[in-house]
């Protein structure tokens, strides 16, 4: 056999939602959230690419930056549907206590009873897409502040009061910018985790990548098979992230002094050009995520060798603050998920199947896995 006809091994990936677990593969896009009563909910469908299927736009060092858009887009979907559903459990909850306090009281007083059916009916309604979508936008904003215009800020004026002004031109200013950033970005995770939410959807983080490890390995997606893996998986996202932050280093202490030798600065003004130089790195981002992506992709081939190890260690290490060991339920969540994901690879798309999408609620894991054998 020759090894053009050696079929590429199937990629799965995934994403923590709350209460639930979010998994992709080639043909699939699949969400798996426990309700509040203990069943699972999943919600299935054609995966979709974001950007249309040009062929152009999978070749090495530019699908990084795709994938990376494709991934925020998944990322809203699953948020969105995870969220839904815990809305509607939290909305369940409080129709039933209102229903048990309606039954002991003796009488009811008919303005208390309007009041409350006011109440009821507007604690119902769900927030509108416009309304995710603005939250969303509202994160970017926010991450985009804090990750690239707050460490670049930082260190000009920081060392401007110190006495010693770094610029862009000096390897030293992003170098410093890039400890900024990792100190930031590790502050925030050790921040966030002490919620308790948090802390719930890192154990979702630790069994999405527990199943796929299990997938990985050949094993049987059962809890036993998944339970005897690590948590921490050198594909991760917090993996790739840590890759970007080394990765800018290296790309604006090349293309600042290069831009700035050719064409010079842009004002002359330190805060105008710091301003403008902020704006540079936006779109400098999509190169680097691109140069990320095949970075973190071929280190996690060799990771028996060394430098391999070497490499990943980093962004191995910082999971241990975005992951946690999961419960066998949560194990079962994600697994839901991985299951119904490899149930559209089976089954292919086609004219019938191309814009199917299935939500169904199971009783248990193991009906989830029974209905697809099946369906299958």
């Amino acid at each position: 056999m020759s090894k053009s006809s050696v079929a590429e091994p199937l990629r799965v990936g995934g994403q923590a939602v709350m209460e639930g677990v979010m998994m992709r593969s080639p043909n699939s896009f699949a969400v798996a959230v426990r309700r509040s009563n203990g069943k699972i909910v999943v919600r299935e469908a054609p995966w979709r690419p974001l950007l249309g299927g040009w062929r152009f736009l999978r070749w090495p060092f530019v699908r990084g930056a795709v994938v990376l858009l494709e991934s925020m887009a998944n990322g809203i979907s699953a948020l969105n549907f995870s969220a839904k559903i815990a809305m509607e459990d939290m909305q369940e909850q409080e129709r039933e206590e209102k229903a048990k306090e309606r039954t002991q009281q003796e009488q009811g007083d008919a303005q208390d009873t309007e009041r409350e059916a006011g109440a009821t009916e507007q604690e119902s309604s769900e927030p509108s897409d416009w309304a995710i979508w603005g939250t969303v936008i509202f994160a970017l904003a926010l991450g985009i502040a804090m990750f690239v215009a707050l460490p670049h800020m930082a260190v000009w004026l920081g060392s401007k009061l110190l006495g010693r002004e770094l610029t862009v031109e000096e390897i030293s200013f992003h170098v410093i910018e890039g400890v900024v950033k990792m100190a930031i970005f590790l502050g925030y995770l050790g921040l966030i985790s002490l919620m308790k939410d948090v802390r719930r959807v890192f154990m979702y983080h630790g069994a999405e990548h527990q199943s796929i490890y299990a997938f990985e390995a050949g094993q049987a997606l059962v809890v036993e098979s998944a339970r005897q893996h690590k948590p921490l998986h050198p594909r991760c996202g917090t993996t790739f992230l840590i890759m970007v932050i080394a990765l800018s280093i290296l790309i604006f202490s090349l293309a600042f002094p290069a831009l700035i030798y050719l064409v010079g600065k842009p004002t002359g003004i330190a805060w105008l050009d710091n301003i403008i130089y902020i704006l540079i790195k936006l779109p400098l981002l999509f190169p680097i995520a691109g140069l990320a992506y095949e970075f973190q992709r071929f280190t996690s081939r060799y990771l028996d060798r060394w430098w391999a190890k070497a490499l990943a260690w980093p962004g191995m290490f910082v999971q241990r603050l975005t992951t946690r060991p999961p419960t066998d339920d949560q194990l079962e969540v994600a697994l839901a998920s991985l299951h119904k994901a490899l149930w559209r690879e089976r089954v292919g798309v086609n004219e019938e199947t191309k814009n199917q999408v299935q939500v169904e609620t199971f009783d248990s894991f193991e009906q989830l896995v029974q209905s697809l054998k099946l369906a299958a």
